[in-house]
């Protein structure tokens, strides 16, 4: 069985890493916390009995057997933050796969084929908005115009790459090659597992996220002096959007929408708002139901523009397609959850992950674990001691049987 006491410790001590008054953690990518973090997990795959090197992008890879002449197991997860996060999300999957390969080395197992332990760069994408750029470099799908983005502060991230001493040019060097598979395992972030009275569950594929940015343009002017029915208010206008984008979204069962970040110009108590971006986060497992629902609010957005003379422009930040995790390793995953003896349960992710990244270049799986409540990205994050170990030992489980294949 895995160190508990070992894999809980390291829990503990990430977490302070970017610690807020409120409990929770602020650790973005490319930031004096993010890098300490970064020393701590290389210090931790060493202790381990990893090789540990940082990519092109800077992703953290630690790796056994890396002498062995054949495709490699891929574990790994990310140790970013949202603002004010919890301590499991992303952080559970890369000390998890971490404490295997140390519980392996403390008991003199050695495994067949080369494995690689990978912390993945900036997954949530809270700076630039523009996540999983670490996965995205890993799988070689990640374009040097997109390094270009920046944060609030007009800062790229190639910028923000060279301050951490990393040339943006070199960026495809990253790119993962002769893999097996990768298996990620991830607190659920929902109400699933918890419903269903089991700690550990299946993943059976993920939500490709689609995130666009829409900006409405109408007329700033004086509070007071402006009547009401000359008004070009662009914030009225983004409110109708954005009650309409919950209503349309509640048409489909396995969709979601959210607005989660909103911006407004000139920001005054006494002026009328000129301006209004908000971005829009559209979820769903089949591609054609999200496709349809991005068009119905595309629809609604412009007909409520129109109707109050107001500019219209949308932006597409990103566009990930669904992943279908591969059966074989669900099955084998499955038979671990029954070994440590809970009912399995297969459930699909409403949230994406770095795993997404890899579809179509090989077989991909994921292991969820219990999340109370169902609450992620916030400070009462929690996933219980009992959950964490099992889950660990899955993965354990889960890396032995997929080396001996």
């Amino acid at each position: 069985m895995i160190n508990e006491e070992r894999l809980l410790l390291h829990l503990a001590e990430l977490a302070k890493i970017g610690s807020t008054p409120e409990g929770g953690v602020n650790r973005f990518s490319f930031t004096a916390e993010e890098m300490v973090a970064n020393l701590y997990i290389k210090q931790l795959m060493e202790a381990a009995g990893m090789t540990v090197s940082t990519d092109a992008i800077g992703n953290i890879i630690g790796e056994v057997n890396s002498h062995i002449d054949a495709p490699a197991i891929v574990l790994g997860s990310h140790i970013d933050t949202v603002p004010n996060g919890g301590h499991y999300d992303g952080a559970l999957g890369v000390l998890s796969a971490i404490e295997v390969i140390h519980t392996l080395q403390d008991n003199n197992i050695l495994l067949k084929r080369p494995v690689k332990v990978i912390a993945f760069k900036d997954e949530e994408g809270t700076r630039f908005q523009f996540g999983m750029i670490g996965s995205r470099a890993a799988a070689g799908t990640l374009q040097l115009e997109e390094l270009q983005r920046t944060d609030e502060e007009g800062i790229s991230i190639a910028e923000a790459m060279q301050q951490d001493g990393l040339d943006a040019a070199n960026v495809a060097d990253a790119k993962l090659s002769n893999v097996e598979c990768y298996v990620e395992l991830h607190i659920e972030q929902g109400k699933v597992l918890e419903k269903a009275g089991v700690g550990v569950g299946v993943v059976t594929g993920i939500a490709g996220p689609l995130w666009q940015q829409i900006t409405l343009t109408g007329t700033a002017e004086h509070a007071g002096a402006t009547p009401m029915a000359l008004r070009q208010d662009a914030l009225v206008g983004a409110s109708l959007i954005i009650a309409k984008i919950e209503e349309l979204a509640r048409q489909y069962p396995a969709a979601v929408a959210t607005v989660g970040k909103l911006s407004v110009s000139p920001n005054g108590v006494n002026v009328i708002p000129g301006e209004v971006t908000f971005t829009v986060d559209i979820r769903d497992i089949e591609e054609e139901v999200r496709n349809v629902l991005e068009q119905e609010i595309h629809h609604a957005a412009q007909a409520i523009a129109q109707e109050r003379q107001l500019t219209l422009s949308i932006e597409t930040l990103q566009r990930v397609a669904p992943v279908k995790c591969d059966a074989e390793i669900q099955q084998i995953i499955a038979q671990a959850i029954e070994d440590n003896g809970q009912q399995v349960v297969h459930l699909p992710s409403g949230a994406g992950h770095d795993a997404m990244q890899f579809n179509g270049q090989f077989p991909v799986a994921m292991i969820f674990v219990r999340s109370k409540d169902g609450i992620s990205h916030n400070p009462k994050e929690f996933t219980s001691a009992e959950d964490i170990i099992t889950g660990a030992n899955v993965l354990k489980q889960t890396l032995l049987e997929l080396d001996q294949k």
